[in-house]
């Protein structure tokens, strides 16, 4: 099967005397290095090793296979455990938060964000997982317009440190390594560490992904950045811990379920609402202050252009008329739904918004 490749600059160690040009790899089913040199010293697995990762290959083949469109076909007889879907390969952080949310679940991989919540949706699993900000990349933006596309319900967060580790095929060091695998994210928060070894970088779907792929070609020259649960299903050395640039690297992800969860007193809770508004002076600032105006703690506030209908036309008595982006505003407040306060405020802002839909109530994470 060929592989479609997409030309993408690459960094590496400015002591080295040759710069090459990586692909980004958009299929998983085989996998293969481009690159427009290669090291004479590259070795592969010697023929002493073929049997062992025959037995690997197997070993892999029986990991949960990536659920995709063509999967979609009924809910599971499976009740024993609560199933949980996830965007990316067994060993991915959306898999380690679904442990993290739900200790003895069953967790279901799927090959697109969207997928996430078409199972859920279609009653094939019962939650998903969501990333949707890390404290270093910001907010996930395509994951915040599949929230406002989807009646799914936010029933629970989960944070998550992240502990980006430098993977090897075993008895590999790092200093042999020539090229690491991983999605672009990963690898943009590993940099420094990354430059200081003049690795050639190769941008792949997902962290764990990666990891599979490398287990698997078995090029002794090719590491992966991933997590430790990665290493351990991939039974590959981990040869550097904690390579992230910010070691405080902490990533959100939402819980998402069909119905809603009941708001409960013993608990700090979270609502997450998503508004429009008219044109006007002020009128942001008269959005927000529904919740000064009640005590209401605001923890977050994100914007994004409308897709379907980006831009408005604005008039000015002076200037004439004018065109402007229009804005979806995400706020998430600590409040319930249940809280007196909550609803006043939501009824106040419905006055000047165009639009409002509340996405979900739901307990706060409150320990990593």
């Amino acid at each position: 099967m060929s592989l479609k490749l997409v030309p993408i600059w690459v960094h590496a160690n400015h002591s080295h005397s040759q710069m090459g040009v990586s692909y980004i790899v958009q299929n998983k089913k085989s996998f293969h290095l481009f690159n427009n040199y290669r090291h004479s010293t590259e070795e592969r697995i010697d023929e002493s090793q073929i049997t062992k990762f025959k037995g690997f290959q197997k070993d892999l083949n029986s990991l949960p296979k990536p659920l995709s469109s063509k999967d979609l076909a009924g809910p599971s007889n499976d009740r024993s455990k609560v199933r949980v879907a996830y965007q990316g390969s067994p060993g991915a952080y959306s898999e380690i938060a679904a442990f993290k949310a739900y200790p003895v679940c069953k967790t279901v991989p799927c090959d697109r964000i969207e997928l996430v919540f078409k199972v859920v949706e279609l009653w094939l699993v019962d939650k998903g997982v969501l990333p949707i900000e890390n404290s270093v990349s910001g907010s996930i933006h395509q994951n915040y317009d599949l929230l406002l596309h989807h009646r799914l319900h936010i029933v629970g967060e989960v944070e998550l440190v992240i502990n980006h580790c430098l993977l090897g095929l075993p008895g590999v060091t790092k200093e042999e390594l020539t090229h690491v695998l991983s999605h672009p994210q990963a690898l943009e928060e590993c940099e420094i560490t990354l430059n200081k070894l003049g690795i050639v970088r190769v941008s792949t779907q997902d962290t764990a992904a990666a990891a599979q792929m490398m287990a698997l070609e078995g090029v002794r020259g090719t590491g992966a950045v991933a997590s430790l649960q990665a290493a351990e299903i991939y039974k590959l050395d981990v040869l550097s811990q904690t390579i992230q640039d910010d070691a405080d690297n902490i990533a959100r992800f939402l819980i998402l379920a069909r119905e809603p969860v009941i708001p409960r007193p013993d608990k700090p809770h979270k609502t997450s609402i998503v508004f429009t508004l008219e044109e006007g002076p002020k009128v942001l600032f008269k959005a927000l202050a529904v919740f000064a105006l009640r005590d209401i703690n605001l923890l977050k506030i994100e914007s994004r252009p409308q897709r379907t209908r980006p831009l408005r036309i604005g008039y000015n008595i002076n200037k004439g008329s004018h065109m402007y982006f229009d804005y979806l505003f995400y706020v998430d407040f600590e409040a319930s739904m249940a809280d007196p306060r909550a609803q006043c405020a939501l009824s106040h802002l419905q006055k000047f918004a165009t639009f409002l839909r509340v996405l979900s109530c739901y307990p706060m994470y409150t320990a990593l």
